[in-house]
């Protein structure tokens, strides 16, 4: 018993360490629950809105412990605050990210990543009034994430991750009427799954 025990562990290390090679190509398909605010030169009284963002993820290795890894996600950003009277406003964005994967552990079920994203605007509503005019088309933001990928089988595996985003440009179009207008960027976390499938 002891013995197939150790049989079964050394084949399922091997198959954890045999996805992760040079030339491997995975698709992940996502979904997770999302949360946002907007973060302000000056002071405002948001709260977060709680959304579900969905997409996938494409990662491209160059040796076991690297990756490139892109994708096309659908992601609702916002917050919510009140002025004079209490308003949500959510901004729907297609999302692009180019981040750079490093995957550790014995069995590099880890991964550790960082890197920029594009989002472009679909629509933006304030308590389901569209304000998409007040608002810049796209959105340049710094990625950061830690995920973990379960190796069910050498095809296939379940990743569980935590993805952030700092935006990095103004969301808000500027006014020829308001010099001292604030800047206003996106932030935004969400944690995922995700399917792991091996080309």
């Amino acid at each position: 018993m002891k013995k197939h025990f150790c049989i079964g562990l050394l084949l399922f290390s091997l198959i954890g360490f045999s996805q992760n090679i040079k030339g491997t190509f995975e698709i992940i398909p996502v979904i997770g629950v999302a949360s946002s605010n907007y973060h302000s030169s000056q002071k405002n009284n948001n709260d977060p809105v709680t959304t579900v963002n969905f997409g996938s993820y494409a990662d491209y290795y160059f040796n076991d412990s690297w990756s490139v890894r892109s994708g096309l996600l659908v992601q609702t950003m916002g917050s919510e605050y009140r002025n004079g009277a209490f308003n949500t406003e959510k901004l729907n964005y297609l999302t692009v990210p180019l981040l750079v994967n490093w995957h550790f552990g014995t069995m590099r079920n880890w991964n550790l990543n960082v890197g920029f994203s594009l989002g472009f605007l679909n629509s933006a509503k304030s308590s389901g009034v569209d304000v998409k005019k007040y608002f810049n088309t796209t959105q340049y933001g710094l990625n950061y994430g830690i995920g973990y990928t379960f190796h069910i089988h050498e095809k296939f595996g379940l990743l569980v991750d935590f993805q952030g985003m700092s935006g990095l440009s103004n969301i808000l179009k500027s006014s020829s009427t308001n010099i001292n207008q604030p800047t206003t960027t996106n932030l935004y976390n969400s944690i995922n799954v995700g399917g792991v499938f091996v080309l």
